[in-house]
C-alpha cells in the first residue's frame, strides 16, 4: 500500500518520473502495478512470474474499464485495484476460480468509490484500492467470496462486471453532475 500511495502522491504532485499507465491514466497504472510488484517482491517471484501477474492485472483492469463510459464518476483506482487483486491472487497460486472470487470481493468492497477530479489525495484512494486488493486476494485464495445474493454481485463474474458497468456508466451520471456542480461552485 505504501509503494502505491507514494507513487500516486508523487505523480499527482508533479514528480517528473515515468509511470506505467492503464486505460490512459497514470494513477490507474500505478494501482494496477505497484501492489502486484510488492507482493511479487515479498514472495521472491522471478521476473517472468511477476510479468505474467502484471499482464493479468492490467488486462482485467482494461476489460472492466470497457464496461464504463469514457468519463465515469467511478474512481478508476477501483477497476485498477480489481486487476491488481487478480494478479496477486494468481501470484499466491490461485486458479481461475480464485481469481473470479477476487473480482467478486473487490466489487463487493470498493465499487462505490467515486472520482471527484485528479488531485493529490487520489493517492489515498489508490492506497485504499491496494489494501482492498490484498484483502480480496487473501480471501479468494481461501475460496471466500461475496455471494451472488449480495448487492450488485451476480452468480458469475461476467454479470457482476456488467452490473458494475451499469452503475459506473448509467447509475452515476447524476453523481457526476453533482460533483461537477460542487467543484465549479468553489471560489478558488
Amino acid at each position: 500500500m505504501m509503494r502505491s500511495s507514494a507513487a500516486s502522491d508523487a505523480r499527482m504532485d508533479g514528480a517528473m518520473l515515468p509511470a506505467m499507465s492503464n486505460s490512459g491514466s497514470g494513477n490507474q497504472g500505478i494501482a494496477a502495478t505497484m501492489p502486484v510488484v510488492a507482493v511479487a517482491d515479498h514472495l521472491g517471484c522471478g521476473e517472468e512470474k511477476m510479468a505474467r501477474a502484471l499482464i493479468l492485472s492490467h488486462l482485467i483492469a482494461i476489460y472492466i474499464k470497457t464496461h464504463l463510459d469514457t468519463l465515469s464518476a467511478m474512481c478508476g483506482a477501483t477497476t485498477a485495484g480489481t486487476g491488481a487483486s487478480c494478479g496477486i491472487t494468481w501470484l499466491l497460486g490461485g486458479e481461475q476460480e480464485q481469481v473470479e472470487c477476487a473480482i467478486f470481493n473487490m466489487v463487493g468492497d470498493i465499487a462505490g468509490i467515486f472520482c471527484d477530479g485528479a488531485k493529490t489525495c487520489c493517492s489515498m484512494k489508490v492506497s485504499t484500492s491496494a489494501g482492498a486488493a490484498v484483502k480480496a486476494s487473501l480471501m479468494a485464495i481461501n475460496n471466500i467470496r461475496v455471494s451472488g445474493q449480495e448487492g450488485i454481485i451476480a452468480g458469475c463474474v461476467e454479470e457482476t462486471i456488467d452490473n458494475l458497468g451499469l452503475i459506473g456508466s448509467q447509475g452515476m451520471r447524476e453523481t457526476d453532475r453533482m460533483i461537477l456542480k460542487i467543484m465549479t461552485a468553489k471560489s478558488v
